[in-house]
C-alpha cells in the first residue's frame, strides 16, 4: 500500500491528479514499480504538457481498450514520432468529443502520423469519397449522413491536431488563427458541396432546377469556428420547386451530419421563401431590405452549387452593399442594432460573453463593418469579407490608427482562440468564458491557449487577466471608432459626391457655395496627391470637411487655410489622427477656418490647441489665474531675457488661440474672454519685467530701485480685447542711499527694455506697451518716482487724468510700491464731496471733442464700436463720470471694471435698472463685435463690417446662419446701441 502511494505520488510529477492514472499508465506499459518504463519518458513529459493530462491519459486508455490489437502500433508511434505525439495528445487533452470519435473509429489516429495531416484542397474530394458508391452514384438518407459525419469529424480532427500539437511538443509548426479559421471554412464549404451532391442524388434533380449556395457570416468571411451554424442564402433558377427541395434536403443532410445550416438571413427571414430567383432577390433588396441586411451581405460569397448563378448573385449585391451607407440614418441604425444585440445578453453573462458581450467579438465586427460600409464606397481596398483583412486595410488606409488596428486585431485573435478552445472541449457551440471562481476550467483553458504563469499568477489567473485586458481594450476602441461622429458625417456625403469626375466635382463645389471651385479643386488635389497614408486620411476627411466649410461664411478661404494648416503640420504625428478619430474636431475646425483669419495663423504656431477642440471642458477648463501662474513659472525657468520673452510669447499664443476658439464656438461669454485675455497679458508683462529686471541687476551688480507697473485703460479694467494695447504707468522708488537720478536711469532702462522686446515685430497680434497716459504724455519721462507722481497730480493734474486713473490697478513688479501708488491716487479719482460742476462740464466737453476729432472720416457712427453712438466710449464715459461724482459715498463704484460699476449704479439707485441693462447690453455687444471683427479679419478694427463676407462672418459668430440676411444682425446692433445712446444722453448730459 505504501509502495502504491509512492508510485502515485511519483506519477503526479507529470501533472496527473486522477486516482486512476496509476493503473492507466501501467496498462499502457509506461510505468513500472521503479518509475517510468523504458522509452516512455518522452510520452509522459508530453502528457504533462497537455491542457488536461488526466483527460489525455483517459482518452488513450479508452482507445487502447477499444482496439487492443492496434495498441502496440499506436504505442510505438507515440514513442517514436514526436509530431504525431504532439498532435494526438494535444487533441486528447483538450477535446472529449474528438476522443469519442477516435474511440468509435479505431485506426483514425493514423491520419495524424502523416507529414501533413490536413490538406484543405482535398477536403471536398475526401468527403465525396465517403459517400460515393462503386457504381459512381452516391449514398442517400441515413447512410449518407453517417458517412458524411465520419468524414467530417475525421477532417476536423486533423485541423484540431495541427492547431494544438505545438502546445504539447514545443517547436512543432504553430498555425496562425486565421489559417485555422480558413481551414475550418474550407471544410464547411466542402461539406456543403458534398451535401448538395447527395441531395441531387436523393431528389433526382434535373437541369430544370438549379441552385447556388451563398455563404454568409463567418463562413462568407472565411473565419469559421470549430462549432458554428453555417449561414447561407439560396438562389435558384429554372424550376424553383426542384431548387427548394435540393436546398431543404441539403440542409437536412449536412445539419444531421456536420453542422446546422441556417438560412434565416434570406429575404424576409424564416417567414420568406427558402429559395428565390436572382430577380426575386434583386427586387427585394432594392425595395424592402433593411440596413442590417446589407451589413450581413458584406460577407456574401458563393461556395457551392451553380458557380455562374452564384457569381451573378455576388455581382448583383455588391453595388447595393457599397452604397448602403447612403441610406438615411444608416450609421445610427447600425449603432442601435449593436446596442439591441448587447441588450439581449443576460446581465450576469455580459462580462463573460465572448461573442455578444461588452468588449466581445461583435464589438470588433460591428466597428469594422461600419467603417467598411461607410468608407468602402470609394475605397475598394476595404471590401474584404474577412474581419482581420478589413481591419488591416483600415489601418493601412488611415481610417483607424495603426496602433488601434494592431491592438484590435491582436485582441480579436485572442478572443477567437479562446472561443475555439472552449468549443473544442465537447464540440458544442459556446461563447461563455469560465467564471472567475471556476479555477479548474480556467487552468485547463489557459493551458489549451498556451498561457503560462506570470509573476506569481497561476495560469488561470493569467488567462483571466489577459481576457479582461483584451475585452477592455476592445470596448475602448469600439466606442472610440464605432461611435465616432465623423462616421455619420462621412455617411451623410452621397456616394456620388465621393466619386465625381473633375468637372462634376467643380460643379458640386459651386453648388455648395464655393466661389472659386477650380481653386478649391487644386487645394483638394494637393492634399490628396500620392499614395501616402496621409493622403488616404485626407481623402476620407475632405468630403466631410468640404460640406462643413460650405456652411461657413468663407468656404474658399477656409479650404485654403485648411491646406496651409495641413501643410504646416504635415510632420506633426497626431494632427490627422485627431481629425480622423474625433469628428467634432473636424466640424469645429471647419467652422473656425471658414470664419476667422486669425485662428489659422495662430494654429500653425500653436497646433496643440487643436487637440482641445473635441472636448469643451478642456478648451475652457483652465481659469485665468491657473494660466497666469503656469505662464509666470515657465518664464521664470528660462535662462535669459530673450528666452524668457520667447517662452512668454509662445504661451500667450497658445492662450490667445484657445480663448479665440472657445469664443468663436460660443463656449465663453464676453466677461470671461476679457478676463482671460487681460490675465495672460498681465502674466506676460510680469514675466518680461522680471526677466529684464534680473538682467539689468546682473549687469550692474546691485539694485538701484524697485519698479511697479500700473495697468490703465482696458488692461486696468481687465477688459482687454484681442487687439488691445496695454496701457501702463511705470513707477519706481530709489533704494536706500541711491539718488533719484540713478534710480530713474535704472528703472527707465528696464521699462524701455520691456517695451522694446515685447513690441518687437511678430506674426502674432502685437504686444504694445503704451505709456502715453503718463504725466505730460509722450513728452514726459517714461518712469517717475512715487513722489514725483504725487507732486505732479497735486500741482498739475487735470480732470481727464483723474478720469483715466479710475482704471488704474497694480499689475506687475513690486506689489508694495504698487499698492502705495493706488492709495496715493484714490483721493484723486474718488474726490471727497464728488466732482466739481466745472470739472463735470470739462469732461463732457472733452468727450464731445474726442468724438468729433477721433472718429475716422467717413466712418458710420452707428457702426463704430468704440466712438459711435451707444458704443464703448458712450457707456464708459458715462460710467466714469458717475464714478467721479459718487464713488466717495458709494464704495461699490470704487472699481476698475465697467460692468461692476454698472451694477453698483443700479444698486445705489443712481440709474434705473432698465437704463443700466441697456448700457450693459450695448457694452457687451460692442465688445464682442469688436473682438469678433478682429478674429474674422485677423487685424484690429473698430467698425462693424457694413457688407460682404466679413459682416456675414461676424453675424455667424453671433449665431446667425449662412442663410440668414446678415443685415438683420446689423439692424440688431444698431437697435441696441441706439437705445443705449438714449440712456447716455440722459445720464451723461442731463445729470
Amino acid at each position: 500500500m505504501a509502495e502504491r502511494a509512492r508510485t502515485t505520488a511519483s506519477a503526479a510529477r507529470y501533472g496527473f491528479t486522477d486516482t486512476r492514472a496509476d493503473g492507466q499508465l501501467r496498462a499502457a506499459g509506461w510505468w513500472t514499480e521503479g518509475g517510468p518504463a523504458d522509452g516512455a519518458t518522452d510520452v509522459l513529459l508530453a502528457l504533462s504538457r497537455a491542457a488536461d493530462p488526466d483527460l489525455a491519459l483517459a482518452g488513450l486508455d479508452r482507445i487502447r481498450e477499444a482496439d487492443e490489437p492496434g495498441w502496440p502500433e499506436l504505442d510505438s508511434t507515440l514513442r517514436e514520432n514526436r509530431t504525431f505525439r504532439g498532435r494526438l495528445l494535444g487533441v486528447l487533452g483538450t477535446s472529449t468529443a474528438l476522443a469519442d470519435f477516435l474511440v468509435a473509429n479505431p485506426g483514425e489516429w493514423r491520419c495524424l502520423a502523416d507529414n501533413r495531416c490536413t490538406d484543405p484542397a482535398k477536403f471536398a474530394e475526401r468527403l465525396l469519397e465517403r459517400v460515393r458508391q462503386d457504381d459512381g452514384t452516391y449514398l442517400t438518407g441515413t447512410a449518407a449522413e453517417s458517412e458524411l459525419r465520419a468524414g467530417y469529424r475525421g477532417l476536423l480532427l486533423g485541423i484540431a491536431a495541427a492547431d494544438l500539437g505545438h502546445l504539447v511538443e514545443p517547436g512543432l509548426e504553430h498555425p496562425e488563427f486565421r489559417d485555422v479559421a480558413s481551414e475550418l471554412t474550407t471544410l464547411a464549404e466542402a461539406s456543403l458541396q458534398a451535401g448538395l451532391v447527395v441531395a441531387e442524388q436523393e431528389v433526382g434533380a434535373s437541369a430544370e432546377g438549379t441552385l447556388a449556395v451563398i455563404a454568409m457570416g463567418k463562413t462568407g468571411g472565411r473565419e469559421l469556428n470549430y462549432v458554428s451554424d453555417v449561414d447561407v442564402i439560396f438562389v435558384g433558377a429554372g424550376d424553383l420547386g426542384v431548387a427548394t427541395r435540393l436546398a431543404s434536403t441539403m440542409m437536412r443532410l449536412v445539419g444531421n451530419a456536420c453542422f446546422e445550416v441556417d438560412a434565416a438571413l434570406r429575404p424576409e427571414g424564416k417567414s420568406g421563401a427558402l429559395v428565390r430567383t436572382l430577380e426575386g432577390h434583386t427586387a427585394y433588396y432594392q425595395k424592402w431590405a433593411k440596413t442590417w441586411e446589407f451589413q450581413a451581405l458584406l460577407k456574401a460569397r458563393p461556395v457551392a452549387g451553380d458557380a455562374e448563378l452564384g457569381r451573378q448573385y455576388a455581382e448583383m449585391v455588391a453595388p447595393m452593399v457599397w452604397s448602403a451607407a447612403d441610406r438615411e440614418n444608416f450609421v445610427t441604425e447600425v449603432q442601435q442594432m449593436r446596442r439591441r444585440v448587447e441588450d439581449h445578453v443576460a446581465s450576469e453573462h455580459l462580462e463573460r460573453e465572448l461573442k455578444l458581450g461588452r468588449g466581445g467579438l461583435r464589438d470588433v465586427e460591428f466597428a469594422v463593418q461600419l467603417l467598411q460600409l461607410v468608407h468602402g464606397r470609394v475605397d475598394p481596398a476595404l471590401r474584404s469579407s474577412s474581419t482581420l483583412d478589413a481591419l488591416a486595410a483600415l489601418g493601412d488606409g488611415g481610417y483607424v490608427g495603426r496602433a488601434d488596428a494592431a491592438e484590435m486585431s491582436s485582441s480579436y485573435e485572442f478572443l477567437r482562440t479562446v472561443e475555439h478552445r472552449l468549443q473544442l472541449r465537447r464540440l458544442r457551440r459556446t461563447h461563455l468564458f469560465p467564471a472567475a471562481s471556476d479555477t479548474d476550467e480556467l487552468r485547463i483553458l489557459a493551458r489549451a491557449c498556451g498561457i503560462r504563469p506570470v509573476r506569481g499568477r497561476s495560469q488561470g489567473e493569467a488567462l483571466l487577466a489577459e481576457f479582461r485586458r483584451h475585452a477592455q481594450g476592445i470596448r475602448r476602441l469600439h466606442e472610440k471608432v464605432f461611435y465616432r461622429p465623423l462616421l455619420q458625417s462621412v455617411a451623410n456625403v452621397p456616394t456620388e459626391a465621393l466619386r465625381l469626375t473633375t468637372k462634376q466635382a467643380a460643379s458640386r463645389l459651386a453648388a455648395l457655395g464655393y466661389a472659386a471651385p477650380e481653386g478649391a479643386l487644386q487645394h483638394i488635389k494637393a492634399l490628396t496627391a500620392g499614395v501616402s497614408r496621409r493622403a488616404a486620411i485626407q481623402q476620407a476627411l475632405l468630403p466631410v470637411l468640404l460640406d462643413c466649410l460650405a456652411d461657413t461664411p468663407d468656404p474658399d478661404g477656409g479650404l485654403l487655410s485648411y491646406r496651409k494648416v495641413s501643410e504646416a503640420l504635415q510632420d506633426t504625428p497626431w494632427y490627422l489622427r485627431v481629425l480622423r478619430d474625433e469628428g467634432t474636431v473636424v466640424e469645429r475646425l471647419a467652422f473656425l477656418l471658414g470664419t476667422s483669419n486669425l485662428v489659422p495663423d495662430l494654429l500653425v504656431r500653436a497646433p496643440e490647441v487643436l487637440q482641445l477642440l473635441g472636448d469643451p471642458a478642456r478648451l475652457t477648463g483652465r481659469t485665468p489665474a491657473e494660466v497666469a501662474t503656469s505662464l509666470r513659472a515657465a518664464v521664470r525657468r528660462q535662462p535669459g531675457l530673450s528666452a524668457a520673452v520667447t517662452a512668454a510669447r509662445s504661451l500667450r499664443r497658445h492662450e490667445l488661440l484657445r480663448v479665440a476658439c472657445a469664443d468663436l464656438l460660443g463656449l465663453l461669454d464676453v466677461p470671461s474672454v476679457c478676463e482671460a485675455l487681460s490675465s495672460v497679458w498681465v502674466a506676460v508683462l510680469q514675466g518680461a519685467l522680471s526677466a529684464a529686471y534680473r538682467q539689468r541687476q546682473a549687469e550692474l551688480g546691485r539694485t538701484p530701485a524697485t519698479i511697479a507697473v500700473i495697468g490703465m485703460g482696458r488692461l486696468g479694467g481687465a477688459e482687454l480685447g484681442y487687439g488691445s494695447d496695454a496701457d501702463v504707468l511705470f513707477v519706481c522708488e530709489p533704494a536706500e542711499g541711491v539718488p533719484d537720478a540713478e534710480a530713474l536711469r535704472f528703472a527707465s532702462s528696464v521699462a524701455e527694455t520691456v517695451r522694446k522686446i515685447l513690441g518687437a515685430p511678430s506674426a502674432d497680434p502685437a504686444l504694445v506697451v503704451d505709456a502715453d497716459l503718463r504725466p505730460e504724455g509722450r513728452s514726459g519721462p517714461l518712469v517717475r518716482t512715487l513722489e514725483s507722481y504725487r507732486a505732479y497730480y497735486q500741482r498739475w493734474g487735470e480732470v481727464w487724468e483723474s478720469q483715466a486713473l479710475l482704471r488704474a490697478r497694480f499689475v506687475a513688479g513690486d506689489e508694495e510700491l504698487g499698492q502705495r501708488f493706488i492709495e496715493m491716487i484714490d483721493p484723486l479719482r474718488y474726490p471727497e464731496g464728488g466732482l466739481d460742476p466745472t470739472d463735470a462740464r470739462e469732461i463732457r466737453r472733452i468727450k464731445a471733442r474726442v468724438e468729433t476729432e477721433r472718429l475716422p472720416r467717413g466712418a458710420d457712427p452707428t457702426r463704430h464700436t468704440k466712438l459711435g453712438r451707444g458704443g464703448l466710449a458712450d457707456v464708459e464715459w458715462t460710467v466714469q463720470l458717475l464714478q467721479l461724482q459718487h464713488a466717495h459715498e458709494v464704495p461699490g463704484l470704487r472699481t476698475t471694471s465697467t460692468l461692476d460699476a454698472l451694477t453698483a449704479l443700479a444698486e445705489a439707485g443712481l440709474a434705473s435698472a432698465e437704463a443700466v441693462d441697456s448700457l450693459r447690453e450695448a457694452w457687451l455687444l460692442a465688445t464682442r463685435v469688436r473682438n469678433a471683427t478682429m478674429l474674422v479679419r485677423g487685424k484690429a478694427a473698430d467698425e462693424v463690417p457694413g457688407t460682404g463676407r466679413d459682416l456675414a462672418a461676424v453675424a455667424r459668430v453671433f449665431g446667425y446662419s449662412v442663410d440668414d440676411d446678415p443685415g438683420e444682425f446689423l439692424d440688431a446692433y444698431r437697435r441696441v446701441t441706439r437705445h443705449a445712446h438714449a440712456v447716455v444722453e440722459e445720464l451723461f448730459y442731463d445729470n
